[in-house]
């Protein structure tokens, strides 16, 4: 449960119930930090507007690797909402959710890549405190993936971090949007 309560639909206003019909829609459930979030319409308005930004802008990368540097970043930060709900992204993108058990090993694992072991340990850097980002990933990253990969890549990681940390914050939780092997939201 939250550290604050989250606006219920009998609370809401119409621009929140619509946003919250929207979410159901897309996710089968609201959000918990989207119900959290709408205490400041104004600032979930712009959080809305600025995800679906990013989703549309995001498509630079292949899309396992974007899932999967957010993934490793919200497991890194300890979100276990981040960690459901990222979940739930990578088995709707039809990507191997198996080998996101061996993320903490990622850099012994024979599941990734070398480009994606150099993501993940970006991820890791980024995501550390203090920062430890060096200018060698920095150099190998943007040779392998061009300057606007490489800044794909680091916006995906500091907006998951930005997202886990406000989560982490309030306290929400795991919301079940993935359990074992079923879905609570129906595949696309």
């Amino acid at each position: 449960m939250p550290r604050i309560p989250t606006v219920t639909t009998k609370q809401a206003n119409p621009l929140v119930k619509l946003a919250y019909w929207f979410s159901r829609r897309k996710f089968g459930a609201v959000p918990e930090p989207v119900a959290v979030s709408a205490h400041h319409r104004k600032l979930l308005m712009a959080s809305a507007r600025h995800e679906l930004a990013v989703e549309r802008g995001a498509r630079t990368l292949p899309v396992s690797l974007r899932e999967l540097v957010v993934y490793a970043t919200a497991v890194k930060l300890g979100c276990s909402w981040c960690v459901d709900f990222s979940t739930m992204l990578t088995k709707h993108e039809g990507l191997d959710v198996d080998r996101l058990r061996e993320i903490h090993v990622y850099q012994s694992s024979d599941k990734y890549t070398e480009l994606e072991k150099l993501a993940l340990a970006y991820a890791d850097a980024m995501t550390g405190t203090p920062i430890a980002v060096t200018d060698e990933q920095v150099t190998e990253l943007d040779r392998r993936l061009g300057h606007e990969g490489l800044v794909e890549l680091t916006y995906l990681i500091a907006l998951e971090n930005q997202r886990g940390r406000f989560n982490s914050a309030f306290g929400i939780t795991d919301q079940g949007f993935t359990s074992g092997d079923a879905c609570r939201v129906p595949m696309p």
